[in-house]
C-alpha cells in the first residue's frame, strides 16, 4: 500500500504532517506510485518485474521477521522460483509445467528449512510471494479485463490507506484495536472505506465512459459492493500485518522504502485484496472451462 501513513491512525496533534518523516514518506509514495502506475500504463514485462520484485522481496522479509532459517538460502530459491512462474506465465507453458515448477521450488524450501515451523513459514512465504507477483499480472494480461483490473485495486487500496490516515489524524477518537495497533481508530476506518467505496466506483465509471473492459458493464451497486468489501479487507490486511509484527517484535518489515519500512508494511492490505481477487480470477477460470455451473 503506497501510503503516508498507517491507516486509521489516531488524532495525534503534534503536526503530523509537517515533519521530515511525513515528508518523507510523501515523496517515496509519489515516486512509487509513478513507477507502479506507469508499468501498468504499459503492461506487459514491466508491469510484471515491478510485481516480481514486489513478491520475492515481501517474501525475503517475511522470512527475515519470523526468523525462518536459512533466511537467504529460501529467499533466493522463492525468488527463483516466482521468476520462472512468471516466465512460464508469459510463455504460455502447459499447466501441468506449471505445476511441475511449483512443486519443485516446494520441494527444495522445504528441504532447506530447519524445522517443521520453518517449513510452514517457508510455505507461506512461496504463497504470498505467489499472489503479489502473479494476481496484479494475471488481471493486466486478461483481455477482458486490461489495466481497469489493476487500477480498481490501487484506487481501493490507496485511497482507503490515504483517507484513513488523514481522517484518523485529524478526528481521532475511539480506537479500533488498540491491542493489535494503538494508533488506529474507528473514525479512519469509517473514512477509509468511505473513500476506497467512492475511488472504486470511480475508476468503473471512467471505464465505462472510455469503454475499456466489459467490467465497466457491472451494475454499480455490485461495484459499489465490490468495492466496499475490498476496503474493508484492506484494513483487515493492515491489521493483521500489524499483528504479525507485534508477534515478532518488529517495528517494520524492512527498510526497503524509505520513509516507509518495507515492502510488507506498504503491501499488506494491497495483498489481502489481491488474495480476495485471486480467488475471484480462480472461480471465473472454473466457470469459464464449465465445471460447475453458470
Amino acid at each position: 500500500m503506497i501510503v503516508p501513513g498507517d491507516a486509521a491512525s489516531s488524532g495525534d496533534r503534534r503536526s503530523p504532517f509537517a515533519s521530515r518523516e511525513f515528508m518523507l514518506r510523501v515523496v517515496s509514495a509519489i515516486v512509487l506510485g509513478a513507477v507502479v502506475l506507469g508499468a501498468l500504463v504499459v503492461g506487459g514485462w514491466p508491469f510484471a518485474l515491478v510485481w516480481l520484485a514486489a513478491g520475492i522481496v515481501g517474501a525475503g522479509e517475511w522470512f527475515t521477521i519470523s526468523r525462518t532459517e536459512p533466511v537467504l538460502a529460501l529467499t533466493l530459491t522463492n525468488g527463483a522460483v516466482l521468476a520462472a512462474l512468471t516466465v512460464a506465465f508469459f510463455a504460455a507453458t502447459p499447466p501441468w509445467l506449471v505445476v511441475g515448477i511449483f512443486a519443485a521450488g516446494l520441494a527444495v524450501l522445504l528441504v532447506l528449512a530447519q524445522s517443521g515451523t520453518a517449513r510452514l513459514k517457508a510455505v507461506t512465504g512461496l504463497l504470498g510471494g505467489i499472489i503479489i507477483a502473479a494476481v496484479p499480472t494475471a488481471l493486466r494480461e486478461d483481455p477482458g479485463i486490461g489495466l481497469v483490473g489493476p487500477a480498481w485495486m490501487f484506487a481501493v487500496v490507496w485511497s482507503t490507506d490515504i483517507v484513513a490516515y488523514f481522517t484518523g489524524r485529524t478526528f481521532g477518537g475511539p480506537k479500533l484495536l488498540p491491542r493489535v495497533s494503538p494508533k488506529k481508530t474507528w473514525s479512519g476506518a469509517l473514512g477509509g472505506l468511505a473513500a476506497g467505496t467512492l475511488a472504486g466506483l470511480t475508476v468503473v465509471l471512467i471505464a465505462r465512459d472510455h469503454g475499456w473492459t466489459s467490467l465497466a458493464a457491472l451494475s454499480l451497486p455490485a461495484v459499489a459492493l465490490a468495492s466496499a468489501a475490498a476496503s474493508i479487507v484492506s484494513q483487515a490486511g493492515d491489521l493483521f500485518e500489524s499483528a504479525l509484527k507485534r508477534r515478532y517484535g518488529v517495528k517494520d518489515s524492512g527498510r526497503s522504502i524509505p520513509g516507509h519500512g518495507g515492502v510488507m508494511d506498504r503491501l499488506d492490505g494491497f495483498f489481502a485484496v489481491a488474495l480476495l481477487v485471486g480467488l475471484y480470477l480462480i472461480v471465473q477460470a472454473i466457470l469459464a472451462r464449465g465445471t460447475l455451473p453458470a
